[in-house]
């Protein structure tokens, strides 16, 4: 079992001979959140307690961001440490169906941002240690919104779920008009056009998602969802993380970049050999020419310049090959 919770309480995957709920995996909303306000930096309703890529890493690193400090959103302490529970029991997303319809116009990721943030948001998704969930369309980048909507007899039920959604949105600073949930054009303006995927970026962006999960599968790093052989380094200034996953021979070195700056980095790449896997900047995937090279050899530093909002992916060549 998968429980939707936001409590940030680990008795939900501990054993129930250690005390716990026991359940399989619970979703982990601090993850989508941090990714959240990375991409789009909304800083209203729950969002104001995230700051972006800093709450990634620890994500990255720990699974809950919040683990028993203040949160101001819910004027209280928030969460327990999750830094011992294996990574398997933990379900991320950078959308779902509470996240978007219970935004007021249902909006999708896809909406608002570009090309480049939407790869950006798939790798981070895919690339994590954790169980990745992709929400319905999301892999095609879909713009049609994901609107709540209801279908009841009860006059009194459906003046009541109006008035519920309209106070629900009262600590964001959204704009508009709710959609009204009894109306059937709110349920016409949320079905899904799986045409899409077929054409153009739509296209793009729906292979882009299946060789990250073909490398998720391939790549024996990847493949396994180990915190002990992971290492996260959080670079705040050029709104960058950094994630070597795996032991010798195999890493994988993974840069996940998030900004409109195209300075290179100079940055501590593990030291050997390796070899481009990945690269969103490529021609390949509507990129503007990346120039990071397809292999190279680092002593401990190397100097990258990947273009704005960007994934790469190397992988450790072993001596002799």
């Amino acid at each position: 079992m998968f429980p939707e919770s936001d409590r940030n309480d680990t008795r939900f995957v501990i054993p129930v001979e250690s005390n716990g709920i026991g359940h399989d995996a619970v979703w982990n909303d601090d993850f989508h959140h941090a990714l959240h306000v990375l991409l789009t930096s909304e800083q209203d309703g729950y969002y104001q307690d995230f700051q972006g890529i800093e709450d990634l890493a620890k994500s990255f690193s720990e699974g809950f961001v919040y683990s028993g400090q203040y949160s101001k959103f819910r004027h209280r302490r928030h969460g327990n440490s999750s830094k011992g529970i294996p990574c398997k029991r933990f379900v991320v997303f950078a959308q779902n169906h509470d996240q978007i319809g219970n935004r007021r116009s249902g909006d999708r990721l896809a909406q608002s941002l570009s090309l480049d943030q939407s790869k950006l948001a798939a790798g981070v998704l895919l690339l994590s240690l954790y169980l990745p969930m992709l929400f319905m369309g999301e892999e095609h980048g879909e713009p049609a919104p994901s609107q709540y909507f209801v279908s009841r007899g009860d006059s009194d039920l459906i003046e009541a779920v109006r008035r519920g959604r309209k106070e629900e949105f009262a600590r964001f600073d959204w704009q508009g008009e709710v959609p009204d949930p009894q109306s059937e054009e709110t349920f016409l303006n949320s079905k899904l056009d799986w045409g899409l995927r077929l054409n153009g970026n739509h296209r793009l962006l729906w292979q882009f998602h299946q060789e990250l999960l073909r490398l998720r599968r391939a790549v024996p790093a990847l493949a396994r969802l180990d915190r002990n052989a992971t290492q996260v380094e959080c670079r705040t200034g050029e709104n960058s993380l950094l994630v070597t996953r795996g032991t010798e021979p195999g890493r994988v070195f993974c840069l996940f970049r998030a900004g409109l700056s195209t300075a290179e980095l100079a940055i501590g790449f593990p030291s050997g050999r390796w070899r481009k896997l990945l690269d969103s900047a490529d021609p390949k995937w509507a990129g503007q020419r990346s120039k990071v090279p397809d292999f190279l050899v680092s002593t401990g530093e190397v100097q990258l310049g990947p273009r704005g909002w960007s994934v790469v992916v190397f992988a450790e060549i072993a001596t002799g090959d």
